[in-house]
């Protein structure tokens, strides 16, 4: 798509807020059209900022997937708060997405309250999932939240099935103001390499462990290297986690785990960076690292 220089083009960046594991990271690979954040079924999946660059002839929104605000554990989940509410007063607007098949709770109201501090910037309520509920119950939950902030708008969507997801982009454009392209428009997320591939790498720990293991979890690249001669990307990195016990599950029996993580995390580096990938992946303990504001600072967990 080549950028329009002769009429005036509109841009801005919108955050993308909800509880845990209501479909925010979804949404924002629907929206862009490819990965840009990992998803997962279980909650606190997204840990940093994600930008999600969407361009077309009108302009260009930059999305900010947000970590999902939840009631604090420790520094790490403090960090991911902090980081989601300090984005409410950097944006043109809000996405403020529910999950259409769980009742309004105390998490949904804790964000709502938050909201009412922001002043002057349109707020958009999506009710997510509504391919899993029947019509009926749409408008009930319409009604349970109309009242309780003063919606710019609210527009049902499913984020899977990509359910109204063009309506969407079309009502954020059309609020953006006139303003330049902040990115090419083949660009679709400011992060670097590095930081998506170690995101998809913890994904597929996410997807493959259960209990307290995914949330112990963070992964460092520390080596990616291009090997011209043989056209592959070299690529070693450390998967994280508190305890030796975790690192044996990580592993699995004779590696299994291990090995099953690597094959499918370098199925999706392959797709994003069009080459062959050559995956070594290790596990290596860090003793309650997420408490640690060094650690957190290592693993890339800034508030800038």
């Amino acid at each position: 798509m080549n950028q329009q220089t002769t009429s005036k083009t509109r841009s801005g960046f919108v955050a993308i807020v909800g509880r845990p594991n209501v479909g925010k990271s979804t949404l924002m690979n629907r929206m862009v059209g490819q990965k840009v954040a990992i998803m997962s079924d279980k909650p606190q999946t997204t840990r940093n900022r994600i930008h999600g660059v969407v361009t077309s002839d009108e302009g260009q929104i930059i999305f900010i997937d947000t970590p999902g605000i939840h009631k604090p554990k420790h520094k790490l989940g403090e960090h991911m708060v902090k980081i989601a509410v300090q984005t409410l007063s950097e944006v043109e607007a809000v996405l403020f997405l529910v999950d259409a098949t769980m009742p309004k709770g105390a998490g949904d109201q804790f964000i709502i309250e938050i909201l009412q501090k922001v002043k002057d910037t349109p707020v958009f309520l999506l009710i997510n999932k509504v391919d899993l509920i029947e019509k009926e119950s749409l408008f009930e939950i319409i009604n349970s939240y109309k009242d309780t902030y003063p919606f710019a708008e609210i527009i049902p969507i499913s984020a899977m099935a990509g359910d109204n997801v063009e309506t969407l982009l079309q009502r954020v454009t059309d609020l953006l103001p006139e303003g330049p392209y902040y990115y090419p428009p083949e660009m679709v997320t400011d992060h670097p390499e590095r930081f998506i591939v170690a995101e998809l790498i913890r994904e597929k720990v996410l997807h493959l462990t259960r209990e307290e293991v995914p949330h112990s979890v963070a992964v460092e690249v520390e080596q990616m290297q291009l090997n011209d001669a043989k056209n592959t990307l070299i690529i070693h990195a450390a998967i994280y986690t508190e305890r030796d016990s975790q690192k044996g599950i990580i592993i699995g029996k004779q590696g299994a785990l291990l090995k099953k993580v690597g094959q499918r995390a370098r199925v999706d580096i392959e797709n994003l960076m069009g080459s062959k990938v050559y995956l070594e992946l290790w596990v290596k303990v860090k003793e309650d690292w997420r408490n640690r504001e060094h650690m957190l600072r290592n693993f890339g967990f800034t508030e800038e």
